[in-house]
């Protein structure tokens, strides 16, 4: 597995849990579970955005990286 796809792999997984603090965030009784839940789907959102720049650079620097 080439560096490219593991880093487009783990910006999937962030995808994933990204959505699953997201509805937890709505269903959470609790208002401090849920300011926590929100917080660290904010954190996620930035690490996300960090991933896709990094990402593009991976295509910038490795060509055959490209779309894959």
């Amino acid at each position: 597995m080439t560096v490219a796809s593991q880093v487009k792999q783990s910006l999937a997984s962030l995808k994933s849990i990204h959505a699953g603090l997201q509805g937890l965030a709505l269903i959470s009784q609790d208002e401090e579970a849920q300011r926590t839940f929100h917080e660290a789907m904010m954190m996620t959102e930035e690490i996300i955005a960090d991933i896709k720049k990094r990402i593009g650079k991976l295509e910038l620097e490795e060509p055959q990286y490209h779309g894959k």
